[in-house]
């Protein structure tokens, strides 16, 4: 990132059908690349409903390969607007292996990388294990790869990756820009007036702690809308590298979360606050271990 780019994520409510999400998604970039917007990020799974609040082998029928007609679709609006587009999808990568994943588009309109989220949840109302495969590990090891576009180095993860501060740290060692982590949460109906809060300032809280860790720019676009159960509570944002909030949408409003990040801020905070620098990496093998008072598989 040689330049501030501008980052525009998109919170939007599902349609209930695939092609009307997305030509109203790709009316929205269309509104964010208007206002100035050089990456524009679409929530988790952002063209269809979100599929796993039950075990329901119909929903796989909402899967499509990457590359496929969303993509494309998006690719070409990606090269025509000339703005880099993140896309979650639910992809059908071959017959019963599936993946909750996100393709980055450049503005060239071709598939820059594909990411497919690592850590997967089974939680009531959030049944992924049954759909989704965790990703494959990255060439350089791990499966957090970091996404070379023409607005800059994008560390793309998804919803439940961005509760593990080892998604964050090991995007920013691999040279990210911005930490982007397209999101579907939400309060399940039974639990919002007894923990809602709670639920929602960690959140905030954990998304914010990356950014001041790691000294970057982090977005999380969010669905809103109730769905079944589920009332997802919006609030998509973005937090600068001292943890502040830049910008943030409604908890129930379709809406463009827009802010402009700038990489002499990033290197002014690392600078500053450098946690880098300081990290004792000759002491974290224990890092490794399913549990530290456990014996390495060496011993």
């Amino acid at each position: 990132m040689t330049r501030s780019v501008r980052l525009g994520l998109i919170q939007l409510a599902d349609t209930g059908s695939k092609q009307q999400s997305l030509d109203k998604t790709m009316e929205w970039i269309r509104k964010a690349a208007n206002d100035g917007a050089d990456i524009v990020c679409l929530q988790e799974l952002f063209a269809t409903c979100y599929p796993c609040q039950s075990e329901d082998h119909a929903m796989f029928d909402l899967a499509e390969p990457v590359p496929g007609p969303t993509s494309e679709a998006l690719a070409a609006l990606a090269k025509e607007l000339q703005v880099v587009i993140v896309a979650p999808l639910f992809e059908r990568r071959a017959p019963g292996l599936h993946h909750n994943s996100a393709v980055v588009l450049d503005v060239d309109g071709s598939i820059a990388g594909l990411y497919r989220k690592m850590h997967i949840p089974d939680d009531p109302l959030y049944y992924e294990k049954f759909y989704f495969t965790p990703g494959d590990a990255h060439p350089a090891g791990h499966g957090f790869g970091v996404v070379d576009t023409a607005h800059g180095k994008l560390g793309v993860a998804i919803c439940w990756d961005q509760w593990f501060p080892e998604t964050a740290r090991l995007l920013t060692l691999a040279g990210a820009d911005l930490l982007l982590y397209p999101t579907a949460i939400g309060w399940i109906d039974q639990e919002k007036a007894e923990f809602g809060a709670t639920q929602h300032d960690a959140w905030m809280t954990m998304i914010r702690s990356h950014a001041i860790a790691n000294g970057i720019y982090v977005g999380t676009p969010n669905r809103v809308g109730i769905e079944d159960r589920i009332e997802f509570w919006g609030s998509s944002f973005i937090a600068g590298p001292t943890g502040e909030v830049l910008a943030r949408g409604s908890h129930d409003a379709e809406q463009i979360v827009m802010a402009d990040c700038s990489p002499v801020q990033l290197a002014a905070v690392r600078n500053h606050w450098p946690f880098l620098r300081d990290r004792r990496i000759d002491a974290y093998e224990g890092m490794t271990r399913r549990w530290i008072d456990e014996p390495s598989m060496e011993d």
